[in-house]
């Protein structure tokens, strides 16, 4: 129990740790929270109101869409997992953020250009057409360079801390770094119809085409809003609640399990298509075999809060904490749930999985 200690001690001045980089970062969640939020309000309105697109090419619902998703996934989540993980890395190894101000600076800089980018050529018609992957080639490649940098940042920082032990934050988000990269790369392997173009052909087709993208749109829910936050929950859990992460071998356990199982789950998304039966049947077991390791994260967080549950009366932060880790663990039990090739039948292309989604984003990630 050592290791989870590191979360509640105080080390150091202020001086010690570069706090700019995450008050930057802090600030635009909130801006990228309230654009995305707002614009997802506008498209719902628009389908009730078909007279709000004002007859615009650039604000019509299919444009405005991948806006608000990129929006609030990329731009409110990764800029709250930049901020929390470069605030935890800092406070769980005492040390300061390797690469110096400017390479911090340019991970901020270039996320946020990488996001409104995107925003931008969405509503004058430019995508992939690839779900949560919908930016076009050359805002991929900075992409890769901002988050080869955040790897490069995250990983010298670990190998120069102060504490022996990696606290369990920290794997969580390194896994959820490494995973992203991967997934981004395979996913978004494109031939440039011209080098001055940004349209482009994917290198996979038809049903390959697919098992990649929705392996691809799977993981970045399991790695980008659930692992990552994970490493969020381990860290301010703890620290807002005054107690030990409750159980150790539990956190080593589900870690494990997540990261193999969640890679496995993605055609599950593919039910009732081209895609072979034995595949489909596959993700839905490795789906159903995931509800154990995302059960073992909730419980192992809201155990962390025994002998603390007094401070729900007074502290709206724990109240918050609470509620989020309530709201996983009803989403990892849906998820799996839908997985199921009969409860597919009837779930797919309908409010059910919106409403499913945004339990998930609004309930756990907000």
């Amino acid at each position: 129990m050592a290791t989870a200690s590191v979360a509640t001690a105080g080390v150091g001045t202020s001086e010690q740790y570069n706090y700019d980089i995450i008050r930057k970062f802090a600030i635009m969640t909130l801006v990228w929270g309230a654009i995305g939020m707002f614009v997802g309000v506008y498209i719902a309105s628009e389908l009730a109101f078909p007279f709000l697109n004002f007859d615009s090419a650039y604000i019509t619902f299919g444009r405005l869409r991948p806006v608000h998703t990129s929006g609030v996934i990329f731009g409110f989540g990764g800029s709250a997992l930049f901020a929390t993980s470069y605030y935890v890395v800092q406070r769980t190894c005492q040390a300061r953020l390797f690469g110096g101000e400017r390479l911090a600076n340019f991970t901020f800089w270039g996320w946020q250009t990488a996001v409104a980018l995107s925003a931008l050529g969405y509503m004058f018609g430019y995508t992939q057409a690839r779900e949560y992957a919908e930016m076009v080639w050359p805002v991929d490649l900075l992409i890769l360079v901002v988050w080869v940098s955040y790897l490069a940042i995250y990983v010298g920082t670990l190998m120069k801390r102060k504490q022996p032990h990696i606290y369990v934050a920290n794997w969580f988000y390194l896994a959820f770094i490494l995973a992203t990269a991967l997934l981004h790369i395979f996913n978004n392997l494109q031939v440039p119809i011209k080098l001055f173009s940004l349209e482009s052909y994917s290198l996979f087709s038809g049903t390959q085409d697919a098992m990649t993208q929705w392996w691809y749109g799977h993981n970045a829910v399991g790695f980008f809003l659930t692992a990552a936050f994970l490493g969020m929950m381990y860290y301010f859990v703890p620290k807002q609640a005054g107690r030990p992460v409750y159980s150790y071998r539990l956190s080593i356990l589900h870690f494990w399990a997540i990261i193999f199982l969640y890679m496995w789950a993605g055609a599950h998304h593919l039910h009732w298509t081209a895609l072979p039966d034995w595949t489909g049947t596959l993700a839905a077991t490795f789906s159903i075999m995931l509800l154990l390791p995302s059960w073992g994260g909730m419980i192992n967080g809201i155990m962390t809060l025994s002998g603390a549950w007094d401070k729900l009366r007074t502290d709206p932060v724990i109240r918050f904490l609470i509620v989020a880790l309530s709201f996983y663990g009803m989403s990892t039990f849906e998820g799996p749930m839908m997985s199921l090739k009969d409860v597919n039948a009837l779930s797919h292309y309908t409010d059910w999985t919106v409403g499913h989604v945004h339990s998930g984003a609004l309930g756990w990630v907000a």
